[in-house]
C-alpha cells in the first residue's frame, strides 16, 4: 500500500536532518573544482516574495546538482540589511531601525529554510551588524589614504521625502528610485569615491564578461560614455580667459558658429558683466533654478540667450557669439560646447530658432565636388569629406580628425583625449541607519581619518528619529564630540552615512571567510573561491549595483587583497514574476504570499512550478493551475516509486547510470531498450539543461517525459528480468534528477528505496554517450535573409530555445552589434532568420 505523500511532514523532516548534519556548510577542497553560486542577497523587508523565491530557487537548483556533480560548491546567503526603509519604517512604526531589520531577518530566515534552499548559514552575513560595517569603513580609510576617497562641495540629488543624498543612478525619470517622489537640487559638502580612475577599466573588462546578457553590457557601456576625441580652447574675445570644449567631432570645428555654454559655468559671471547684466543675469537665476529641477535635457524645451560676447575660433581665427543656453549641463564634458548646426541636430534646431547662421564643412564623399556656400536645408551628422575648412578642406573626416589634433597640440589650443560619461560616486547620506563615515574634523588637524583601532565607529543606539531634515546623528551629542587622534584636541566626527551600496560592493568577498577578524576577508579563502561561478539576480541592478561591485574588485586588487580583477564573469539576469499582467506588489494589490503556497501544496511543488513555468531569463506570469499541475506530477512520481519499490530492494543502486544499461542485454525487448536509452538521454538533456544553459523549465519538461514513457511501459517492463532493471534504472534517475529541483520528496523517497546516506551527497547520474545519442539537426542561421552561421540542435527543440541558441552564437551576436533584433523567425529542424 503506497504511503500517503504528507509533504509537510516530510519537508521539516528532511530540513531538520540538513540542519543536525550541516549538509550545506562549504569546505575548501583542492582536489574538487569550486563552484561560487551566488544570489543578490535579500533586504529585510519582512517576508519574502514570489520574486525571492524564483531567484533563489534558480540558484538552489544549480548548486544542488554541482554538489553532486562533484565540485565543492559554496552556495552563502545574507542581508542588506541597512538603508532609508528600516529608518522610515522605524518612524512610522515607533520602533529602532535595529529592532526592526533583526525582527526581519529572524523571520525571512525561517522562511527560506522553509523552502529548503542549500545555504551555508555558518556563512550568513548581515551589513547592519557592526562586526560587518566596521569593514566598510575599514576600506573607506584605505580608499582615502590612495586618494580614492575625497571631499568637495557639489551639487547633489535630494529626495525630499527620503530626505536623504541620491546618486545620479538612483535618479529615474527625475524620480527616487525608492519612492519616486521628485528629486530637487542641493549643494552640500559631500563624499565621494573616485570611481572614474577605473573608468576605462571598467569598459575594458568587458571583454572577460563573455557569459553576460548583452544587453546588460551595453547599459553599462552607455553609463560610462567613453568618448574619443579633443579639448580645444576657444579664446575669450578682449580677455586672457578661454572657454574649453570637448568634442568628438574636431573635422566639423570650422562649421563652429557659435558657442553654448552652460548657465552654471564659472565663466558665466564674465559673460554677464556689462550693460545687460542685470537682464542676463536674471535669466541665469531663473534657468539654474529650472535645469536643477529637471537634470534631463532631453525633457525641457531648448532656451538661451546671446550675451554678446564673442570668442575666437582657434582653426579659423572667426570671433563667434557666446551664447548660455539650458540644454548644456555642467556635469558633462566642460559644461561647453561648439555648436556645428549644419553637423549636429540639437544645434541645427536651436540656430533656426535663433537665425544663427549655418555653414556646411563636411559632405557625403559623391558630393564633395561642389559648392556649399548657401545654408543647408537639413543636417549632416555623417562622416564626409572637409570643406569651407581651409588647409583641411579635402580630407576624410577620419585623416582630418587625427591631422587637426596634432594642429591642435603643436599650436597649444587643445589636445586629443577621452572623457567618460561616468561621474565620481556621491556616498555621503544625511541618515541614521547607514555606516558612520570614519572621519573626524579638527580645528587644528583637519580631516583626519579614524585609527582602525578604534574601528568599528557605531552607530549610537539611543537616538531620536524625528524624520526633520538632515542627520539624526548630528543631533546626538555624544557621537559627535570626541578627540582628535593626532593632536588629542577637541575635534567632531563625520555625521553623514555611507550609502547602502558600498555594503553590496563587496560581500562576496567577505562571504569567503566571514568569521576573519583581521582582515575583511582572508586573502586565501578569495583566492579559493573567487570569482563567483555564477551571479543571479535582477536586471534592474545592471548599473548601480554591478559597476560598483566591479570598482571594488578592481580596488581591493589594487590593495593586494583580491587576485581577481572581475567578479562576476557569468551574470544570469532572472525575469520578474507578474500576475494579471503587472510585477507582483503591495501597492497594485496582486501579491501572492509565499506562505499560503507552502502551506496548501509544499516547498517542492513551489520550487517546482516557479522554475517549469518560464525560462530563468524570461518573465514569469503566475497562473494557479500551473501549480495544480505540478502538485500532481509529483504526486505521480511518489506513486510509482512506491509502487514499483520492491525492484529497489532485488536491484541495490545502478549509479552511475551506465551499470543499468549495461545490465539490459542487447536482445531485451524493444520497450526496455526504449526506456534505458530514453533514460540516458534524460540524463543528459537535464545534466546539459542545469549544467551549461540553465534551462531549468526544458530540464523538468524532460524528467516528465521519461516519467509518461515509464507509465505507459511500466506493466511490460516488470514482466521480464531485463524490463525490471530498465525500470528501476529509470525511477532511480527521475529520482536523482528531480532532487535539486524537489529534494524533499526526493530524499524522501531515496531513503524509502533503501539507500544509506544523503541523496544530495550521492553521485549525479552519468549518461552512457552513445545511449544518449540523438540525431542532431543542423540549422541556418540568417541576418536579414543573409546566411551568418550554422549550427546542430536536438531534433525538435523548442523554437524559443532554438532562437536563444541562435542568437547566443558569437557570430551572431559580434553582427547584433548589441541590439536586440526587431523580429525573429525559426523553422524547426532547419531555420532561424533574424530580421535586424
Amino acid at each position: 500500500m503506497t504511503d500517503a505523500y504528507d509533504f509537510a511532514h516530510i519537508e521539516a523532516k528532511w530540513q531538520r536532518v540538513w540542519e543536525e548534519k550541516r549538509a550545506f556548510e562549504a569546505v575548501e577542497d583542492p582536489s574538487k573544482p569550486k563552484f561560487y553560486c551566488l544570489e543578490m542577497y535579500p533586504y529585510p523587508s519582512g517576508r519574502i516574495h514570489m520574486g525571492h523565491v524564483r531567484n533563489y530557487s534558480i540558484g538552489d537548483v544549480i548548486a544542488r546538482q554541482k554538489t553532486m556533480a562533484g565540485a565543492s560548491v559554496l552556495h552563502p546567503i545574507g542581508w542588506d540589511a541597512l538603508g532609508m526603509p528600516a529608518e522610515n519604517a522605524a518612524i512610522k512604526h515607533g520602533t529602532h531601525p535595529r529592532t526592526w531589520t533583526l525582527d526581519n531577518v529572524a523571520h525571512m530566515r525561517v522562511q527560506l529554510k522553509r523552502m529548503g534552499f542549500s545555504y551555508d548559514w555558518s556563512r550568513e552575513v548581515n551589513t547592519c551588524l557592526p562586526d560587518y560595517y566596521r569593514w566598510n569603513q575599514w576600506i573607506f580609510l584605505r580608499m582615502f589614504e590612495k586618494g580614492l576617497a575625497f571631499r568637495k562641495e557639489s551639487w547633489v540629488n535630494w529626495c525630499s521625502q527620503c530626505r536623504t543624498v541620491l546618486a545620479n543612478e538612483q535618479v529615474v525619470g527625475g524620480g527616487c528610485w525608492r519612492c519616486d517622489t521628485p528629486v530637487a537640487q542641493k549643494k552640500m559638502e559631500q563624499w565621494f569615491l573616485k570611481i572614474t580612475a577605473y573608468a576605462d577599466e571598467l569598459l575594458t573588462g568587458h571583454a572577460q564578461l563573455g557569459k553576460w546578457p548583452e544587453h546588460v553590457l551595453q547599459m553599462q557601456k552607455n553609463w560610462i560614455g567613453r568618448s574619443t576625441g579633443a579639448h580645444v580652447r576657444f579664446g575669450l574675445d578682449g580677455t586672457e580667459k578661454t572657454i574649453e570644449v570637448f568634442t568628438t567631432r574636431l573635422d566639423t570645428i570650422c562649421g563652429a558658429t557659435f558657442l553654448v555654454v552652460s548657465a552654471e559655468h564659472p565663466i558665466v559671471p564674465d559673460l554677464v558683466a556689462g550693460p545687460r547684466e542685470k537682464e542676463l543675469g536674471a535669466w541665469v537665476v531663473r534657468t539654474v533654478a529650472e535645469m536643477r529641477k529637471r537634470r534631463d535635457i532631453g525633457e525641457t524645451e531648448k532656451d538661451g540667450v546671446d550675451t554678446g560676447k564673442k570668442a575666437v575660433n582657434p582653426f579659423t581665427g572667426e570671433l563667434v557669439p557666446v551664447w548660455i543656453a539650458n540644454y548644456v549641463l555642467m556635469d558633462y564634458g566642460t559644461g561647453a560646447i561648439m555648436a556645428v548646426p549644419a553637423h549636429d541636430a540639437r544645434d541645427f534646431e536651436f540656430a533656426r530658432s535663433y537665425g544663427i547662421p549655418i555653414r556646411t564643412v563636411i559632405v557625403p564623399e559623391d558630393k564633395a565636388g561642389g559648392s556649399f556656400d548657401a545654408e543647408p536645408a537639413e543636417v549632416f551628422e555623417d562622416v564626409g569629406i572637409l570643406v569651407n575648412s581651409g588647409p583641411f578642406s579635402g580630407l576624410p573626416s577620419e585623416k582630418a580628425m587625427d591631422e587637426m589634433g596634432k594642429y591642435a597640440e603643436e599650436k597649444g589650443i587643445g589636445r586629443r583625449s577621452t572623457v567618460f560619461r561616468l561621474r565620481d560616486w556621491g556616498i555621503s547620506r544625511q541618515r541614521y541607519w547607514g555606516t558612520p563615515i570614519p572621519i573626524i574634523y579638527c580645528a587644528t588637524c583637519g580631516i583626519v581619518g579614524v585609527p582602525d583601532r578604534d574601528l568599528p565607529v557605531e552607530l549610537p543606539f539611543d537616538v531620536k528619529l524625528t524624520g526633520e531634515e538632515g542627520s539624526p546623528l548630528e543631533r546626538h551629542e555624544s557621537f559627535v564630540k570626541t578627540t582628535c587622534p593626532k593632536c588629542h584636541g577637541p575635534a567632531r566626527r563625520e555625521t553623514d552615512t555611507m550609502d547602502t551600496f558600498v555594503d553590496s560592493s563587496w560581500y562576496f568577498f567577505r562571504y569567503c571567510s566571514p568569521k576573519d577578524e583581521d582582515l575583511p576577508f582572508r586573502p586565501e579563502a578569495a583566492k579559493a573561491w573567487l570569482p563567483v561561478d555564477l551571479y543571479i539576480g535582477g536586471v534592474e541592478h545592471a548599473i548601480l549595483h554591478l559597476i560598483y561591485a566591479r570598482f571594488f574588485t578592481k580596488v581591493l586588487r589594487d590593495f593586494g587583497l583580491a587576485g581577481i580583477s572581475e567578479p562576476f564573469p557569468h551574470y544570469l539576469a532572472q525575469g520578474m514574476v507578474t500576475k494579471d499582467g503587472s510585477a507582483m506588489s503591495k501597492s497594485k494589490g496582486n501579491i501572492v504570499d509565499p506562505d499560503d503556497i507552502l502551506k496548501n501544496y509544499g516547498a517542492d511543488t513551489l520550487r517546482l512550478f516557479i522554475l517549469f513555468a518560464s525560462p530563468p531569463d524570461r518573465e514569469f506570469a503566475w497562473a494557479e493551475e500551473g501549480l495544480e499541475g505540478c502538485y500532481r506530477f509529483l504526486l505521480r512520481v511518489w506513486t510509482i516509486v512506491h509502487e514499483n519499490i520492491d525492484l529497489f530492494a532485488a536491484a541495490p543502486s545502478t549509479a552511475p547510470a551506465t551499470a543499468g544499461a549495461r545490465a539490459v542485454p542487447a536482445s531485451a525487448g524493444d520497450a526496455a531498450s526504449r526506456v534505458v536509452k530514453k533514460t540516458h538521454q534524460t540524463i543528459r538533456k537535464v545534466t546539459e539543461d542545469i549544467g551549461v544553459r540553465f534551462h531549468l523549465n526544458t530540464a523538468i519538461s524532460s524528467i516528465m517525459e521519461l516519467y509518461n514513457l515509464v507509465k505507459k511501459e511500466r506493466d511490460g517492463l516488470r514482466e521480464t528480468p531485463a524490463g525490471r532493471t530498465a525500470l528501476c534504472l529509470a525511477l532511480e534517475s527521475i529520482v536523482r534528477l528531480l532532487s535539486p529541483f524537489t529534494p524533499h520528496l526526493t530524499e524522501e523517497l531515496w531513503e524509502k528505496t533503501g539507500h544509506p546516506g544523503l541523496l544530495m551527497r550521492s553521485a549525479w547520474p552519468v549518461y552512457d554517450p552513445e545511449l544518449a545519442r540523438e540525431e542532431m539537426a543542423t540549422v541556418i542561421v540568417q541576418i536579414n535573409g543573409k546566411l551568418r552561421d550554422k549550427f546542430e540542435a536536438m531534433p525538435d527543440l523548442p523554437e524559443p530555445e532554438l532562437e536563444a541558441a541562435a542568437l547566443a552564437l558569437p557570430k551572431i551576436r559580434a553582427a547584433l552589434g548589441g541590439k536586440p533584433p526587431r523580429k525573429v523567425i525559426s523553422v524547426k529542424n532547419k531555420l532561424v532568420n533574424i530580421v535586424s
